[in-house]
């Protein structure tokens, strides 16, 4: 029997894709804004693919803004596009 693959909605370019391709962005308890690789942080989540373009997507259409129903600082961008270039070079 054939094992399910969840798959989640980008937040940048609106396609669904595998979990596993997908990176994290989670709201901790303490309302701060996290990138979870693992994928099994708790907190409230949205998922983005694994390139800059659907961050920059997400930002300009305000997707974490509608993910997480508030709104979101520009220095949680800042920090989320410095992870995600750490990630990259990697």
């Amino acid at each position: 029997m054939n094992k399910k693959i969840p798959m989640r909605l980008c937040i940048g370019c609106g396609q669904s894709r595998p979990k596993k391709e997908m990176m994290r962005v989670v709201r901790t308890q303490e309302d701060t804004f996290v990138l979870d690789m693992t994928g099994k942080k708790n907190g409230r989540g949205a998922y983005l693919c694994k390139n800059e373009q659907c961050l920059k997507n997400a930002v300009r259409n305000k997707g974490l803004e509608r993910s997480f129903k508030m709104s979101i600082p520009g220095e949680v961008y800042e920090r989320l596009a410095e992870e995600f270039n750490n990630i990259e070079t990697e």
